[in-house]
């Protein structure tokens, strides 16, 4: 198992080593402290398990990095960790195409439990975008992203990937990665499944 570790904090970047190294005995962990490095490092090294990308480090930002990753790299999960615990940072972070956001305050266990779920291809949401005050993991959100409920009405339209990518001004493998985390978050296996869940999964908004 291979991480690239981004983050401009040193003393933060060790502490992650500790707590990664309990995800897997072989872990090998690769750390930049920009998003030229973060960038750079993924350019040079194809086989990376996962990245974990802070949002605040020097360069041209950590969502402008996180755009990037998830355009050029779609099958590559990335899941954000970050100081800020505002959720209009968490909902960006995963319309963005992070698999997961875990605030910088999260306990130990709660990082582990979030990235073991990441890795076996779920989706971690935080419960404060959840509206929860625990520190359990997530395992599937009540309530769909902004850009995931865009590309759900595609989906409901049954409008292929590419027709839905040339309408939302997205990338297909953008628009394959919502695709991905829909399905998880609705906890469902196909699209027909998912136009089902979806309604379950809407905002309230009065008559509809």
């Amino acid at each position: 198992m291979k991480i690239l570790l981004a983050d401009d904090h040193a003393l933060f970047r060790e502490g992650m080593r500790h707590v990664l190294a309990q995800l897997d005995e072989n872990v090998e962990i690769v750390e930049a402290g920009d998003c030229a490095q973060t960038l750079a490092a993924i350019g040079a090294q194809a086989d990376f398990t996962l990245v974990l990308l802070d949002l605040d480090m020097p360069g041209e930002g950590g969502f402008a990095a996180l755009d990037t990753l998830s355009e050029q790299h779609a099958a590559l999960p990335i899941v954000v960790l970050s100081g800020s615990e505002e959720r209009k940072d968490m909902r960006r972070a995963l319309d963005s195409g992070a698999m997961g956001f875990i605030p910088k305050s999260a306990t130990a266990p709660v990082m582990l439990s979030a990235l073991r779920l990441v890795l076996a291809g779920g989706v971690y949401v935080p419960p404060a975008l959840l509206g929860g005050n625990t520190g359990e993991v997530a395992k599937s959100a009540p309530e769909l992203t902004p850009r995931q409920l865009e590309v759900l009405d595609k989906m409901t339209e049954g409008k292929p990937n590419k027709i839905i990518a040339a309408e939302l001004g997205l990338t297909e493998a953008t628009v394959k990665a919502h695709v991905t985390a829909v399905l998880k978050t609705l906890n469902v296996t196909n699209r027909t499944q998912a136009v089902r869940a979806g309604e379950r999964a809407r905002p309230k908004t009065g008559n509809r």
